[in-house]
């Protein structure tokens, strides 16, 4: 029996990087697991390639397209996700972008969109995944992903700051709503992880002049880091995964740390 044999999970921005690991965990402690994402080809062929891990793990496997900050895609999403295995225990609110710009010239579209899906789509996820385990009765575990920019603002990546910063508030403000219901609402904090996404951001940084080189602003980030390295999303799920599972039950309103000792807070 796997920590969490038995739960049925969603995780957003399930696609790549830390949403795909993730999920790819739970399946291995045996839960039943919805990948979603907005790229609907991109997520489903995640589905596909985890079957027999799901097999493996006495657990099911599902795949849902779906934009978080549309509440009714994200209802349909829930709704395939309690269809295909009966109920929904935990709801990774994973999905998240970043655009880098200088701070003089974050544009108000830039802000728009950053703030729409990590903010925005964050709160319609944890709305909607609550209503549901009201409904269902038996309490859950709403998890959302911070960022080590919830805790320190740095100046090409504004708007994703106070993004993040807003998903701790709102990790706080669920936490007390919904603890009459039985239900958690923790988070954790990556800090430099090494995914498509960071990719991205490393070429978006060159773009504005904030980089050099390729991989310069990794090997900074990297300096500041007490382990030493970047993170792998390896190194995120066992902590995704202790806070899916019945260890994390007396948990609620925190966030958790898991930058390699980036930030001390």
């Amino acid at each position: 029996m796997g920590r969490v044999s038995g739960r049925s999970c969603i995780v957003t921005g399930a696609a790549r990087g830390i949403g795909r690991a993730i999920g790819e965990a739970l399946l291995d402690e045996g839960a039943d697991v919805c990948f979603a994402d907005i790229d609907g080809a991109k997520v489903a062929e995640v589905a596909e390639q985890n079957a027999a891990r799901a097999m493996a793990g006495g657990g099911k496997v599902t795949d849902a397209t779906v934009d978080v900050t549309d509440r009714f895609q994200v209802r349909a999403m829930i709704a395939h996700a309690v269809d295909r295995f009966g109920k929904l225990d935990v709801c990774f609110n994973n999905a998240g972008v970043n655009k880098p710009m200088n701070f003089l010239d974050v544009t108000e579209s830039n802000w728009n969109f950053i703030m729409g899906v990590n903010g925005l789509g964050c709160m319609i996820g944890m709305q909607e995944a609550a209503r549901q385990m009201i409904a269902q009765g038996t309490g859950g575990k709403i998890i959302n992903t911070a960022s080590v920019a919830s805790r320190q603002g740095f100046d090409n990546v504004a708007p994703y700051c106070a993004s993040k910063w807003a998903v701790v508030s709102l990790t706080q403000s669920g936490a007390r709503d919904l603890a009459k219901h039985n239900i958690t609402v923790t988070g954790f904090a990556p800090g430099v992880v090494a995914t498509e996404m960071w990719e991205q951001v490393d070429q978006d940084l060159l773009s504005i002049g904030a980089a050099e080189k390729p991989g310069q602003a990794m090997e900074e980030f990297a300096a500041d880091i007490l382990k030493g390295r970047v993170a792998n999303p390896r190194d995120i799920t066992g902590t995704t995964t202790f806070l899916a599972s019945p260890d994390s039950d007396y948990m609620t309103g925190q966030i958790v740390m898991i930058d390699g000792g980036m930030v001390l807070v």
